[in-house]
């Protein structure tokens, strides 16, 4: 813990340790891995259980409560996006029969804020809340595409993780595929983060024209990926219409 560190941080510190696969832990895993104070932890957990904000479990594991999910979705800034764009998600996600997705930026990253999957369908590494960086997800380039100057010329800086042998981890190749995003007006990413998955963005337009989310599918690489191109494109446009824009 670093010295001077408030009371708000230490509490963002402890909700940041859930995630999916671990949904519940116990007060001496949260402490490990905060590197807070077990009497610290103790402590703060059981405030945020009274305030609802966690919960706990028969067996004594922490959890987060179900307070902190309304408070988020009440006054979420992407509610109104996800409104609009729903009804085009789930035309898409029964056209394609796969992972269809909606992202916006968040920093440095894609953060995503809405999905829809069936099982069977083809390898995914996202999720509702779950982030990728801007440079290997469709969604991402998206993104960056139409991003502020300084932040693609802070992307391009690096450091480009590669995950796979088609990701564009330089800053020349990168440029490169942002130019042809702009230009094509989409993002076909063909074995990007797994070579099993292509994914496929374009992007959604508020009233004003500026690009605030990506909207796309996550498909099986084959030969058979782009001709969903039209369908991701159209249903990205119905939801910039939706939010107010000619995404003529």
């Amino acid at each position: 813990m670093s010295a001077g560190e408030g009371l708000l941080a230490r509490v963002v510190r402890i909700l940041e340790v859930f995630g999916p696969e671990e949904p519940a832990l116990r007060v001496t895993v949260i402490a490990r891995r905060t590197g807070l104070h077990v009497a610290t932890v103790s402590r703060l957990v059981e405030e945020m259980c009274r305030q609802g904000l966690l919960s706990r479990d028969d067996d004594r594991r922490v959890r987060v409560g179900m307070r902190l999910w309304e408070l988020a979705s009440r006054t979420s800034p992407t509610l109104g996006l996800r409104e609009a764009a729903m009804p085009f998600l789930e035309d898409l996600h029964d056209v394609v029969g796969h992972h269809t997705q909606l992202g916006v930026l968040e920093g440095r990253e894609a953060l995503f804020v809405e999905r829809l999957s069936v099982p069977g369908s083809v390898v995914s590494v996202t999720r509702i809340a779950g982030r990728l960086p801007l440079h290997a997800s469709s969604a991402g380039l998206v993104l960056l595409a139409w991003a502020a100057p300084e932040l693609r010329e802070q992307i391009l800086a690096g450091p480009l993780r590669r995950y796979t042998a088609q990701t564009p981890d330089t800053p020349g190749r990168l440029r490169a595929v942002l130019a042809d995003v702009r230009r094509a007006g989409y993002a076909l990413c063909s074995g990007y983060i797994d070579e099993r998955a292509t994914g496929i963005a374009a992007p959604v337009r508020e009233a004003t024209g500026r690009v605030v989310a990506a909207l796309g599918v996550i498909i099986p690489n084959d030969q058979q990926a782009r001709v969903h191109v039209p369908a991701v494109r159209a249903a990205a446009r119905g939801a910039s219409r939706a939010l107010g824009a000619d995404p003529r």
